[in-house]
C-alpha cells in the first residue's frame, strides 16, 4: 500500500498533471481494492504539489533566461519565458490589486494549463512577492484538491442526477 501512496505522491509533482491527476489515480487505486484513506491522499497531493513551488519560484525563471540563447534548449526556453510573461501580464491586467486572490484561482480550478507549476511561474515573472505566491498557490492547490476529490468520487455526477431527474417548482 505504501507503494501505491508514494505513487501518488509523484505524480502530484509532475508538471502538468499534478494533483489533478494524481486524485484520479488514488480513486482508480481503491476502485481496483487498494483501500487507500481518501483524507491522506488528499494531504499527500497536496505536499507533492507543492514541493516544487518553492523551486520553480527561485529558479525557474533563471534557468529560462539562461537557456534562451543555448542552441538546443533556447526554442522552448524562449517558448515558455514569452508564454508566462504573456500570461501573467494578462492576468496582473485583469487582476489588478486582486493578484493574490486571481492566482489562488489561476491554481485552484482545474483546467489544463493551469495549476501550481504555470501559477509559481507566472508569479515569478510578475515579481509577486514570494511568501504571497506560496500562499496563494497553496490555497489554489487546495481547492483544486477539493474539487478533483469530489469529482473524482463522483459526487459532481450525483448532483447532476438528482437535479436533472427532480421535477421542476413553478
Amino acid at each position: 500500500m505504501f507503494s501505491k501512496y508514494l505513487i501518488v505522491f509523484l505524480i502530484s509533482m509532475v508538471p502538468l498533471i499534478e494533483l489533478r491527476g494524481a486524485i484520479p489515480v488514488a480513486v482508480a487505486f481503491n476502485a481496483d481494492g487498494a483501500e487507500l484513506n481518501i483524507a491522506v491522499v488528499y494531504i499527500i497531493c497536496i505536499l507533492g504539489n507543492m514541493i516544487p513551488v518553492p523551486f520553480i519560484y527561485l529558479f525557474a525563471r533563471r534557468f529560462l533566461e539562461w537557456g534562451q540563447d543555448k542552441k538546443v534548449i533556447g526554442g522552448i526556453c524562449t517558448f515558455f519565458l514569452v508564454k508566462g510573461e504573456k500570461g501573467g501580464k494578462k492576468l496582473e491586467e485583469k487582476a489588478g490589486k486582486g493578484l493574490f486572490v486571481a492566482l489562488m484561482l489561476f491554481v485552484g480550478i482545474p483546467l489544463p494549463g493551469t495549476g501550481a507549476w504555470t501559477g509559481t511561474l507566472a508569479a515569478s515573472l510578475l515579481d509577486m512577492n514570494a511568501r504571497n505566491t506560496i500562499i496563494a498557490v497553496l490555497l489554489g492547490v487546495i481547492i483544486a484538491g477539493v474539487i478533483m476529490s469530489l469529482a473524482s468520487m463522483g459526487v459532481f455526477g450525483a448532483l447532476s442526477a438528482v437535479f436533472a431527474n427532480s421535477p421542476v417548482q413553478g
